[in-house]
């Protein structure tokens, strides 16, 4: 358990310096689009804070899928569940969504399909992954039976 929770503060810190970065990504593009002309230092503030917050967890949440004896299915629930309540306190705090049932339900349908889809991106990945070294490895065992069975020359 130590080693997990370890593993999680070292992926956390990792992903941490990413925060203010996203936050400057999603601050030019609202100002692109028109939608903030200036932020105060309090939303700078806010904004710094919680998204680095939010990258830490996001990055050490990943941690989840280590535990052997969890199933897949449990660790990406919670995985999941843990990342939409993050995002969703972070777009409340910083009033990126408003508050109010609409909103949230529109946030919350947004977030299940992003997650559903790249985790469909992932599953797709490694199984083309996976049967392409398991092809490989079929081949090594051939050729090393075959090799085993030809006579000796000498």
């Amino acid at each position: 358990m130590k080693k997990l929770i370890s593993e999680f503060f070292r992926r956390g810190l990792v992903a941490w310096g990413f925060g203010p970065v996203v936050l400057a990504v999603v601050y030019l593009v609202l100002q692109r689009v028109e939608a903030v002309q200036t932020v105060t230092v309090e939303q700078a503030c806010t904004g710094i804070f919680s998204l680095s917050a939010l990258a830490f967890l996001a990055g050490g949440m990943n941690v989840v899928y280590r535990i052997e004896k969890l199933p897949l299915m449990a660790a990406m629930l919670i995985h999941g569940i843990v990342l939409y309540l993050g995002y969703l306190v972070t777009y409340l705090v910083n009033g990126w969504l408003e508050q109010g049932m609409l909103p949230i339900l529109v946030f919350s349908g947004i977030f299940v399909v992003g997650y559903l889809v790249i985790w469909a991106c992932i599953y797709c990945t490694t199984k083309k992954s996976t049967a392409r070294v398991n092809t490989m490895l079929k081949r090594k065992q051939q050729s090393a039976d075959s090799g085993a069975e030809a006579p000796e020359r000498e």
